[in-house]
Order: C-alpha cells, then sequence, then structure tokens
C-alpha cells in the first residue's frame, strides 16, 4: 500500500525519485519523503506530511543532490500520518537509512529490546525498529545485504524494504516478504518501485522479487540472493506497456480515460485467444493439461473487492456454460474458515495486481490442500502469477486510477474465456452453440463503444442525483453482482452510502428505506432469445413499480428499444442487446459513468478516493 522508489546510476536521484513517486500516487498516501546521497557523503533527507507537492516545496526550498537514493509514500499504520513519521526513517546514528511497505508486528518487542542496548526512539512507527536493528548488527564492518539478512530473521509480518548505508555506501539493498518490489535494469542505471507504472518511463527491463528475496543494486548491476544467502538468477521480462498509457491523454482524470479504454482493453484480452471454426479457447501460460481440466468437479473463486464481484459474475457463467459447481470467497476470509478443497477442485485466484495480500494468501492455502490454481491477472511476472498453475492475463494496460473500471471488464472477459474452455472440454456446449456465443463475445467491444458514445447523458443524469444521500443498486442472477459493483463504484468516489441488492430480496427489508430522496437503479436488460432472461426481467420490472410506489426514484438500465420501460419510468439508460451472460461487461460502464460524474460534481478526488490505496498489500 505504501509506495517505494530507488535509483542508483549517473544521473540526479532526486528528480527520478520524485518522478517515481508522482506515479505511485494512485496507491494512496499521507506523507512522501526521499532521502539521497552522493559516493557516500552525508545523507541528505526530506520529508513532508500530506500530498507529493508538499514535498516537492520543501525540496524547492532546501534542494538536495546525489546519484543514488530511496523515496517513499506512507500510508500511516503505526503513528500518525506526520512529517515525524514519514518515511525514510533513520537509526538513531544516521548512518542507515530505510522504507518499508507492510507491517513489522513485533516491533514493539524488539524496539524493547533495542531501547535495553542504548537505542533512541524518535518516531511511533514501527519501520524505525528495522533501521535500529540493521544499525546493530552492521556496526562491526557487516556488510550492509549480510546485516539485513540478520535481521530480517526477527522480523515477524509482511515488508518490502529498501536501504542505504553510509556505512556500505553506493549501493541500495532490497529484501520483500510479502508486499511487491519490483527491480528495473537501465543502462549503467538501476531502480526499484512497488509497482511497474514508477519506472516504466525508465526501463520497461524489470523483475519482481519473490518472497525471500534481497536484491543489491550497485552501479555496476544487481545481484539477488535469497535470505540464506544462496544467489539467484530472476528472469528478466521485457514489460510491453506503453509508458505514454499512464498518462491522462487530454482526460481530465485517470478514472475516465480508463473507462473509456475498456473497448481497446477487451480486444486485447480476446486478441488470438478464440477460435470461431472450432470453438476453441486459447489460454496462455497454462500448466493445467486438458485431462486435469475435463477432471474438476467444483471450481472455487477467490477474490477481493472489485475482483470479488467479477468472480460472482462468472459463477452465473462458468455453472451455466460448463454445468460445474462454483463457490465464491472473499480473499480476506477464504483461509480463515479451513475451506474443504482437493484435487477436484480448481481455485481461481482474480487480481488486478496480482500481489493483494488477502488473494496470495487464500492462493497458498489452496495450493497446501492439493488444489490447481488459476490466476486472472494484469501484472506479468506478479506472485500470483508465479505461484499458479495457469494464468489468463487480461492485458488491460496499466490502470492508475484507484477504482478499478477496465480491469474489471477484462476480468469479466478472462472469465468468460475460462467458462468457454472448461464447457469445451466438459463436452457441455455443442460447436455450433460455441461459435455461436464466440460471435457474440467479439463483438462485445464494438458495443461498449456505443455504449461510451453516449456519455454526455451519464453527466446530466448526474447532475439531478448527486446531492443524493443514499443509493440502491437492484439486479437479478447474473446482473446481481453488477449491483454490487456499481453500488461500489459509488461509494468509493463520491462517499455516497450505496448497497447493492437483490431486486427479489427488497421485501426482506430494504423497502423501509424507500422514499422521495432515495434513488434506486435497476439493472432490467434482457435477452429476448434467453426464456429465463425474459422472467428475471418481468420479476424486476414488478420490483421497480413496488419501489415507485412508494416514491422513490428510479433509474434504470435496460436493453435498447424497450420502451415498455419508457412507459413508466423516468429515466432510462440504454445498453445494446447482448446474450444474458454477456450484457455485465456493458451494464457495468453506465454505472461507472454516472459514479465518475457524481464524485466529480461532489467535488472528490475521483483517482485518488480518501483512505483507499490500488493495491491491498498487507492484511
Amino acid at each position: 500500500m505504501c509506495g517505494i522508489v530507488g535509483y542508483i546510476g549517473p544521473n540526479e536521484a532526486a528528480p527520478i525519485l520524485v518522478d517515481s513517486l508522482r506515479r505511485l500516487e494512485y496507491r494512496g498516501y499521507d506523507s512522501a519523503g526521499l532521502v539521497v546521497s552522493d559516493n557516500g557523503n552525508e545523507f541528505q533527507l526530506r520529508r513532508a506530511a500530506g500530498k507529493l507537492r508538499n514535498l516537492e516545496k520543501t525540496l524547492r526550498t532546501s534542494p538536495v543532490g546525489g546519484n543514488y537514493g530511496i523515496g517513499h509514500t506512507r500510508w500511516a499504520t503505526h503513528g500518525r500520518p506526520t512529517e515525524e513519521n514519514a518515511h525514510p526513517h533513520r537509526d538513531s546514528t544516521g548512518d542507515i537509512v530505510v522504507v518499508h511497505n507492510g507491517i513489522v508486528e513485533n516491533y514493539l518487542t524488539l524496539k524493547a529490546e533495542l531501547e535495553k542496548t542504548g537505542c533512541k526512539f524518535a518516531t511511533e512507527t514501527d519501520t524505525e525498529v528495522i533501521a535500529q536493528l540493521v544499525a546493530e548488527l552492521s556496526a562491526d564492518g557487516t556488510p550492509l545485504e549480510e546485516a539485513l539478512r540478520l535481521s530480517v530473521q526477527k522480523l515477524q509480518g509482511v515488508f518490502a524494504l529498501a536501504l542505504i548505508s553510509s556505512r556500505d555506501p553506493n549501493k541500495i539493498v532490497v529484501a520483500r516478504s510479502g508486499p511487491p518490489a519490483v527491480v528495473g535494469i537501465g543502462q549503467d542505471e538501476y531502480f526499484v518501485a512497488s509497482d511497474v507504472p514508477a519506472i516504466l518511463h525508465h526501463t520497461r527491463d524489470m523483475f519482481f522479487l519473490s518472497d525471500g528475496d534481497i536484491a543489491v543494486l550497485t552501479s555496476r548491476g544487481v545481484r539477488v540472493t535469497d535470505f540464506k544467502g544462496r544467489s539467484l538468477n530472476p528472469s528478466v521480462q521485457h514489460v510491453l506497456w506503453d509508458p505514454v498509457m499512464t498518462e491522462k491523454g487530454g482526460y481530465r482524470h485517470f478514472m475516465l480515460k480508463e473507462i473509456f479504454e475498456q473497448p481497446s482493453s477487451v480486444r486485447d484480452t480476446l486478441l488470438g485467444r478464440v477460435a470461431r471454426s472450432s470453438g476453441e479457447v486459447f489460454l496462455d501460460e497454462m500448466e493445467i493439461t486438458q485431462k486435469e481440466f475435463a477432471a474438476i468437479e467444483h471450481v472455487r473463486m477467490v477474490a477481493c473487492g472489485t475482483s470479488w464481484h467479477a468472480a460472482l459474475a462468472a459463477k452465473f457463467i462458468i455453472e451455466r456454460l460448463a454445468g460445474i459447481p462454483v463457490e465464491v470467497d472473499y480473499g480476506s476470509e477464504f483461509r480463515y474458515r479451513d475451506p474443504i478443497l482437493g484435487g477436484e477442485t480448481l481455485t481461481v485466484l482474480i487480481s488486478q495486481s496480482g500481489e493483494t495480500a488477502d488473494t496470495l494468501a487464500a492462493q497458498r492455502e489452496a495450493i497446501g490442500k492439493g488444489s490447481k490454481t488459476l490466476a486472472i491477472c494484469n501484472v506479468l511476472g506478479s506472485m500470483l502469477t508465479r505461484e499458479a498453475a495457469g494464468t489468463i492475463y487480461t492485458h488491460a494496460g496499466p490502470e492508475i486510477g484507484v477504482a478499478s473500471t477496465k480491469a474489471f471488464t477484462c476480468q469479466l472477459t478472462a472469465l468468460f474465456l475460462l467458462a468457454l474452455h472448461l464447457s469445451r472440454v466438459k463436452d457441455q456446449c455443442a460447436t455450433r452453440e460455441l461459435q455461436r456465443i464466440i460471435d457474440e463475445l467479439l463483438i462485445i467491444p464494438s458495443k461498449l463503444e456505443a455504449v461510451l458514445a453516449n456519455h454526455e447523458q451519464y453527466e446530466a443524469l448526474a447532475r439531478s442525483l448527486f446531492r443524493a444521500q443514499g443509493f440502491l443498486f437492484l439486479g437479478r442472477g447474473v446482473h446481481y453482482p453488477i449491483a454490487l459493483e456499481g453500488a461500489l463504484k459509488l461509494k468509493e468516489i463520491s462517499y455516497i452510502h450505496a448497497e447493492g441488492y437483490p431486486a427479489g430480496e427488497m421485501k426482506h427489508g430494504p423497502n423501509a428505506l424507500l422514499d422521495e430522496h432515495l434513488p434506486v437503479v435497476a439493472i432490467a436488460t434482457q435477452d429476448p432469445n434467453d426464456e429465463s432472461s425474459r422472467i428475471r426481467y418481468e420479476k424486476t420490472v414488478a420490483n421497480i413499480k413496488e419501489v415507485q410506489a412508494r416514491q422513490a426514484r428510479v433509474i434504470a438500465l435496460a436493453t435498447q428499444n424497450n420502451h415498455k420501460l419508457n412507459d413508466f419510468v423516468e429515466d432510462v439508460i440504454e445498453i445494446p442487446p447482448a446474450p444474458e451472460l454477456l450484457s455485465p461487461i456493458l451494464e457495468i460502464v453506465p454505472l461507472q459513468l454516472l459514479a465518475y460524474h457524481i464524485g466529480v460534481l461532489r467535488g472528490c478526488d475521483v483517482d485518488q478516493p480518501r483512505n483507499l490505496a490500488k493495491s491491498v498489500t498487507v492484511e
């Protein structure tokens, strides 16, 4: 959740560190700082509470110079968000400086032990313990990486660390146990960061550290060992993301840009993965054999937040197309309930970043119980993908906005591909039927473009809704997860309380909330070629009328040319017709745009909502 950056090379470090921190702002933070050094001379440390601009102001009035250093954006855990508690942190001698993402769970015990040896602590943070511990273990001239290796044996919790030392200058030492750390390889210069976008403008050649890895960056190169000192040879990946993709590109906010990127992102996720002629689906990065897929009797899906909503929608899709029962779990709950798993269960883990702490813990629980794991992920080489038996990459490109948009639609697309693949290996659909479904899937991107063409409608609607204090979102069947996701987007972006609910459950409590002040968004699309869809639609219409009878305002999401709803619903948002199982990919886009415009009208920071981070890398 905190952001870590580091640089060593021939150029001035401070501008590179600040630029990299700016590209990590989406992770969420409440203070920032950096430290640089020139050939091992005295460290120059600057910190500031609040936004990165406060640190930049400090640097203008008190500039620094040097060709290597580390920087940090902090999400407060131990200690208030103050300049004093901002990273980097030093030991009491000032020789060791550290930045840290994670939590040291036993820091109070370690702090008490260090105080007995004469250490003086200056902050309320758990991170300062690390600097003091490394300083104590390197006091006799032990190299920085060796002192860190000894220190991590004493730490309980999760951490990604970057350290520099005046006792052992001209190097940055990095360690990972939990939160992500990526190392970039440039031309005679080297980088470290918490996420790819931070360093993408400087290099596309990089690798993620694995848990238990230590990297030593010098001006001559990078060495990697494990916590026991054994040498490792990480596989360097060439990241294909265009650095320009991480810029706003003329859009007011990253969120709006990423909403409008969804047609191309979904196309990229589909590219080369389906063969209409045979009905085949080609899944890359897959060590799970066709025979093993065919033997699957249960699917368990695990995710957090928006990815959980994608998993819940996929439950309806997989059960319908492949005939396999599916359960959906929150990553934060999965391992604490001792789930029943085995070799006949496929566990699907869904994470945009591939570094979500709860999802990674769930993956290890599943593997430990003998289940094959498959990752749905957007980041090449992330921890989730390396530990999975197979991966379906979403190819959404970098997503900077904290509230997930294009990652969600690409996850739905990837999960639909998985459902088709399972259907084929299970022989649940005839080839002709699979061809029909694939034809419909391949035109979804153009239908997304049609939805986005009506952008002005959502802004106009938002102007009449942005003062509301609460919202309800209703849906049935596969549309219920979209109601949940629509509510989540609104509460994330606008800070309005919103709740997604199954439409048929309104009588069991939520009807008590209905009055003229409560807008209700009802997903009332239908597939005229699907009898079960028609029945669900009619039931939803009945629910809409019940809501209206209690004076609540209804905003209906409907299929184009369904004029029946226009007869009694004032606000109707139309989307192109699609098979019911594909319609969620289209339905969510108007809800994203509605949330975006309401948030903007309320003066909210839609790219960096308060109290939220893009990647939740600690529990």
